[in-house]
């Protein structure tokens, strides 16, 4: 971390946590000397990274959440976490979308995001295994559209499959239909990313069909917020070198991206700062 630099409260965070997926733990006055902020104001980032299930507070700081690699939240759940960067993320994939394509979404919270946008692109052929993508793309009606579907609303394909926890359709109905499939871009949600074990999936049956939607693909656009790096769930699916392009936010640490682009063609890191600069703090 830069001694000399004045971190936003987000950016103060994903460098925070970053140290303790590094190191294993971190400790206060360790983080009030590197970050030139407060007692208080670590303090404060440690309350909000451990109510978001990021790390576990301890007596004079924090350490990794022990987490099973097959432990997968709700779609409600998933949803709640990191709402500003999954927009950003949304925005900035939809802007690569070709009116008149065939694309895929995999299923996950951001790729539910990223189909909202994608009710204004033409004439789009989408591929899905997520049951709350399809219903987005097909109960949502264009303004001014006529009676049933309106002129230029996109064709929607749904594989079919086992329900997951996160609303996404998975096992060996879901491989077959998508093994006759080909789509020129898949946008795709992930459990975790990492140079280790690559693209990951928290249970078998997701990551081989998350496996064949790789497969299908002229070009793999990977959607996923900063807190998605460093993550290994149960099984890996992908390489970082079979991804094209990675959209994340600006929460991801700069130590993370110099990584990411030695593995990678493309890094889009969406949006901006998501807080204001903190006041500084008035000595007693």
């Amino acid at each position: 971390m830069s001694d000399n630099q004045n971190f936003l409260a987000e950016q103060r965070r994903a460098l925070i946590l970053d140290e303790v997926r590094r190191r294993g733990g971190v400790r206060v006055n360790e983080l009030t000397r590197r970050l030139k902020v407060s007692d208080m104001t670590v303090r404060r980032d440690l309350d909000a990274l451990a109510r978001q299930g990021a790390l576990e507070k301890v007596h004079g700081g924090a350490v990794p959440v022990v987490a099973a690699s097959t432990h997968e939240p709700g779609f409600e759940a998933k949803s709640s976490l990191e709402p500003g960067a999954k927009e950003d993320i949304a925005r900035a994939a939809a802007a690569m979308v070709v009116p008149g394509s065939a694309i895929a979404l995999s299923g996950g919270t951001t790729t539910y995001a990223l189909a909202h946008r994608l009710l204004d692109v033409a004439d789009l052929t989408v591929v899905t295994n997520s049951v709350r993508v399809a219903d987005v793309l097909h109960t949502v009606q264009r303004p001014g559209g006529a009676s049933g579907r309106p002129p230029g609303a996109p064709t929607v394909v749904l594989t079919g499959g086992v329900r997951t926890p996160s609303d996404s359709l998975v096992g060996p109905v879901a491989d077959q239909a998508i093994r006759s499939l080909h789509f020129d871009v898949l946008f795709l949600g992930v459990h975790g990313i990492s140079v280790e074990a690559g693209l990951s999936a928290p249970s078998l049956a997701e990551a081989e069909t998350n496996r064949r939607l790789v497969r299908s693909a002229r070009r793999v656009v990977v959607v996923a917020d900063h807190t998605k790096w460093g993550t290994v769930g149960l099984s890996s699916f992908a390489r970082l070198d079979e991804v094209d392009t990675l959209v994340t936010d600006s929460g991801l640490p700069e130590r993370a991206r110099e990584e990411i682009t030695e593995h990678l063609p493309n890094l889009v890191v969406a949006g901006g700062p998501a807080e204001p600069p903190e006041q500084p703090e008035q000595p007693e």
